[in-house]
């Protein structure tokens, strides 16, 4: 008689049924048994932030219902305890799909030498990248620093290296659990806030696999009509509202990039400036696997002598979004009410905190590590960085957004800025992106007393952008003397 094989199945941030080749492997191999380890231990500082949490735990809530409620879920040092189900549950494999971040790297190294030296099966698979990191080079065997010829030349020029969809598991047996296997409930790994800020949150969103594929579908049955244009316009429905659902591997970039290829007619910009959007992604993967100190450290050298100031109070008001100016207070209001913020809006809002305020980028990243549900280490350290003009391929430092002008460009009426700042709603258009430059009776009428009702701007636009370029010259120059 056969001796049934008994595998582990980790899910980490493939959050998923279909296109999960580790899960597949394992159930196509005999029983599986499915764990969840929250590991803040090795995570260390990039332990995951509050809004990711709510996601999380309304992820894993969908994921145990498609796993017939057989998700064993775990809490602590992933080492230690992928070790003690090994020798719990007598299993001969353990399967994965691969992440990228440092520290999982690391920890996932060690515990695959443990495991293996034990005579424990290891498989990992991809789950969550186009390309491999290692696998995208130029000719000379170094990583890319640009994006156009990393994605052109790199990617798209090993475009067959793309695995295809697999198919979802046909039939998934689970191994009986002895009594020796102790979970947690759902509730008991407490990633809920003690105050209900999660339900604004939830509300703005369906967390889970079949949310994310309702997402692609309505990508998908639009045909990604005016994607390139509209997704610069943070009052329009435009872009696909899928990066949550991607970093929690809900879903996988693999179905989107041949579901939205094979959507049918379809602008060949909007299709084109879409994928190279899912390269972006993949270049801040990139980035990070060949530049671990990414969340740290300037990707430039040079900017470790950058001249950044201290405003612990300003840095408060652009939390809370009460700088005075309508766009960034929106785009900050958006981000805490619904742990998401409209990637232009994204930019104009870290440029003002880094460039008008002189306020250290790490600070911003820290923000939102804490309140996006998208808060992904790989993206968000690249985009901060890009943003300070720090980062590869990055903006440059003396390209500062005036947040006036991306306002009146990008939201003309102001149907963005009082969705989140509702107290200006009774102001002109002309008047919504500059309140301080409606009269007094306009503001009257309008029920608006600035510093009561709206902040007045917290700074001039003109002063702090002669300061940030006197900061970066000064910067060079001490560099020149160096």
């Amino acid at each position: 008689m056969s001796v049934k094989n008994k595998t582990i199945v980790w899910f980490r941030q493939d959050l998923r049924i279909h296109d999960n080749p580790a899960l597949l492997s394992a159930a196509d191999a005999g029983d599986i048994l499915p764990v969840y380890i929250l590991d803040d231990i090795n995570a260390g500082d990039w332990a995951m932030g509050a809004a990711s949490r709510v996601w999380l735990h309304e992820s894993l809530k969908k994921l145990n219902d498609s796993l017939d409620g057989k998700l064993l879920l775990l809490c602590g040092d992933a080492e230690t305890l992928i070790a003690d189900l090994v020798e719990a549950s007598n299993a001969t494999a353990v399967n994965w799909n691969r992440c990228y971040e440092p520290w999982r790297i690391q920890r996932d190294q060690k515990i695959k030498s443990a495991l293996t030296e034990k005579g424990i099966k290891v498989e990992s698979s991809n789950g969550s990248l186009l390309w491999e990191p290692w696998s995208i080079t130029k000719k000379d065997g170094s990583p890319y620093k640009v994006y156009s010829p990393y994605f052109k030349r790199g990617c798209l020029g090993s475009v067959d290296i793309i695995r295809p969809v697999v198919r979802a598991p046909k039939v998934i047996n689970y191994c009986r659990r002895n009594k020796n296997i102790h979970g947690l409930a759902l509730d008991e790994l407490n990633l809920l806030p003690s105050i209900p800020w999660d339900k604004d949150i939830l509300k703005a969103w369906d967390a889970g696999e079949d949310g994310a594929h309702d997402k692609l579908t309505a990508l998908v049955a639009r045909r990604l009509e005016g994607y390139k244009l509209g997704r610069d316009f943070p009052a329009m429905d435009s872009t696909s509202r899928l990066s949550p659902h991607l970093h929690f591997g809900e879903i996988s970039p693999h179905q989107v990039w041949f579901q939205v290829r094979q959507a049918g007619p379809c602008n060949e910009e909007d299709l084109s400036h879409y994928l190279s959007e899912l390269g972006w992604r993949e270049f801040s993967y990139y980035l990070l696997f060949h530049w671990p100190t990414l969340p740290d450290q300037p990707f430039q050298p040079k900017y470790k002598a950058f001249p950044w100031g201290t405003d612990n109070e300003g840095l408060e008001q652009w939390q809370k979004g009460q700088t005075g100016f309508p766009i960034i207070d929106a785009g900050m209001r958006e981000l805490w009410q619904t742990g998401y913020m409209h990637n232009r809006v994204r930019m104009i809002v870290g440029s003002f905190l880094i460039k008008n305020q002189l306020i250290h980028w790490h600070h911003g990243a820290r923000w939102f590590w804490d309140c996006l549900v998208d808060a992904d280490l790989a993206s968000n350290s690249a985009s901060w960085q890009w943003v300070a003009g720090s980062g590869a391929d990055a903006s440059p430092y003396f390209r500062i957004f005036n947040p006036l002008l991306q306002s009146e460009k990008f939201d003309g009426d102001g149907d963005y800025l009082i969705r989140y700042v509702p107290e200006l709603k009774g102001l002109p258009k002309k008047y919504r992106h500059k309140p301080w430059e409606a009269p007094a009776n306009v503001l009257q009428a309008a029920g608006i007393e600035l510093g009561v009702d709206y902040p007045h701007p917290i700074l001039d636009l003109k002063v702090t952008r002669e300061r940030a370029l006197g900061a970066l010259k000064a910067m060079n120059n001490q560099l020149a003397m160096d």
